[in-house]
């Protein structure tokens, strides 16, 4: 009987990794990187990026020169018009004006808007470090619901066995027909837990899709030998300085501070020049060549300048104050995470090198006793059951490790 369960278990493995050979076979990875080359948001930041970029690059541009012509002193008699009188001062005017702005107001708003580009930047690699996370524990929610369909499966075919032998012995009598009942229940709940299972795995693959921007029903299979990585507590989870969110945060502050210039600078004179020639009727032609200069330092000017910069200054103080939350929060979520992940994998090798291998020979001792006549099929059925629950217990708790795994890489920005 061991024997026959045994061989079982193995044709029921080979089956499942046939399947698994007839669709698309994608790693983690290969995922990811699909991810990353794929998903909307990230190019939406790219083009914002681009977008601030050209900005900047325009940013330096002068004003175009306005030209301007008109009439200037006609008299309302137009008869004095053909007088050579220097009393007939009528004469058509043409001017070319340039506003030549501050250079140093150029470079600090060129700066700036540099400034929001690079904070675009920050934001789409902080989204795929988001995206990174969605997908792990998708593809690990799958792992693990597939691993469970595997053990059901092979559970499911040592049940039948033993209900097949059951029901031999119940044609002579050795076995309670209550017993038997209670089997083929069991036997039916399974396939109910496998409906389920079914849809969950069918629920990742959508998420998975989606965030592979392709057919949500595409078919593919997934890793089937996923182990945990073992991160130490000795690992160093107070270094978020190169998290992109913290980053951004950073580059948000120095924008403003560059704003902050761009206020304080506005402050200085801007300058212009402006030609004139008058073609004169009556008297010798004009021309005239004025200089320009902007007075910004007068009070109802000055005060906006000096009130904008004062504002920008505490908007700065209030995002120092965020970014040092920020990092106390990230400081705080690096260590709970490390600090689970290490009981949830002493539990896992626990029920993996203990509990399962105890079960599994009070199975067999159950299994062996029932063959010679000397045990009840009760007990067996409930030395079957309890294996079952403690095996699906042990993929829960894999699953808890790599969830906790993905968290942690996602606190840390892992790639």
């Amino acid at each position: 009987m061991i024997k026959k369960i045994q061989l079982i278990l193995l044709l029921y493995s080979s089956l499942i990794e046939i399947q698994a050979q007839d669709t698309t076979y994608i790693s983690l990875e290969k995922m990811i990187l699909q991810i990353e080359t794929n998903y909307p948001s990230l190019h939406q930041y790219e083009q914002n990026a681009l977008s601030w970029h050209a900005k900047a690059t325009g940013s330096t541009a002068w004003m175009p020169p306005t030209i301007s012509a008109g009439v200037m002193r006609f008299p309302y008699s137009f008869y004095m018009i053909r007088e050579k009188d220097p009393a007939n001062q009528a004469g058509i005017a043409f001017s070319i004006e340039q506003i030549i702005p501050n250079q140093s107001k150029l470079s600090a708003k060129k700066d700036y808007f540099n400034s929001l580009s690079e904070i675009e930047k920050n934001k789409r690699d902080w989204t795929k470090n988001q995206l990174r996370r969605e997908a792990k524990i998708l593809y690990y929610k799958r792992f693990a619901n597939e691993r469970k369909q595997q053990i059901i499966s092979e559970s499911e075919a040592v049940l039948s066995l033993l209900l097949a032998t059951t029901q031999a012995k119940f044609s002579s009598n050795q076995s309670q027909l209550q017993t038997m009942y209670k089997a083929r229940a069991r036997l039916i709940e399974l396939k109910n837990m496998q409906y389920m299972l079914s849809g969950l795995i069918a629920e990742s693959n959508i998420g998975l899709n989606i965030l592979m921007v392709r057919d949500v029903n595409k078919a593919f299979s997934i890793d089937t030998l996923i182990e945990p990585r073992t991160y130490q507590p000795t690992d160093d989870s107070g270094d978020i300085s190169n998290r992109n969110d913290i980053i951004a945060l950073s580059n948000y502050i120095l924008s403003m501070k560059l704003e902050q210039q761009v206020m304080k600078i506005g402050t200085k004179p801007d300058f212009g020049i402006r030609a004139e020639h008058a073609q004169m009727f009556g008297m010798p032609n004009q021309w005239s060549l004025m200089g320009m200069i902007s007075v910004p330092i007068v009070p109802w000017s000055a005060k906006w300048y000096r009130s904008e910069s004062k504002s920008i200054g505490f908007q700065i103080r209030s995002m120092e104050l965020e970014k040092q939350t920020m990092e106390l929060m990230a400081r705080r979520m690096l260590t709970e995470k490390l600090t689970m992940l290490n009981y949830e994998t002493g539990q896992y090798e626990n029920f993996r090198k203990d509990i399962i291998p105890a079960f599994e020979n009070n199975l067999q001792a159950n299994l062996l006793a029932y063959n010679q006549n000397t045990g009840d099929f009760f007990v067996l059925l409930d030395a079957w059951e309890m294996l079952l629950m403690k095996k699906i217990e042990m993929i829960d708790k894999l699953f808890n490790i790599l969830k906790l795994e993905a968290e942690y890489e996602y606190e840390k920005e892992i790639k």
